[in-house]
């Protein structure tokens, strides 16, 4: 009895085995599959600010082991630098309002037009 549990057990690796290998191959295991129709991607827009939507919405195009590199790269870019811009124009916006505060309209009103000449 033994022994017949022992080859079960060995022939259900090498049959795990044998699976795992040909949907490597083949790119038919089912968490390949391109996450949009056809295996269009939905990137981040370019033409203003993102949004929390944009980055919940943006989609990449699948290769054999996970997503297009570049496709990721660009889009981690792109919301970098909206972070970045972000901060800083809080930044700016933080110190108008502290000159604003303290009586310093001069110093507010350079802070205002370097704001919107940004």
């Amino acid at each position: 009895m033994g022994q017949v549990l022992l080859m079960l057990v060995v022939a259900l690796t090498v049959a795990a085995v044998v699976f795992g290998v040909t949907a490597l191959v083949t790119g038919r295991d089912p968490g390949l599959v391109p996450a949009e129709p056809g295996g269009r991607a939905v990137p981040l827009p370019g033409d203003r600010p993102l949004r929390e939507a944009d980055v919940e919405e943006i989609r990449f195009d699948t290769v054999l082991r996970g997503y297009q590199m570049a496709q990721v790269d660009r889009a981690l870019r792109r919301a970098a630098y909206d972070i970045g811009y972000k901060s800083e124009l809080i930044g700016v916006l933080e110190a108008e309002v502290a000159a604003l505060r303290e009586g310093r309209t001069a110093d507010a009103e350079t802070l205002r037009r370097a704001r919107e000449q940004a």
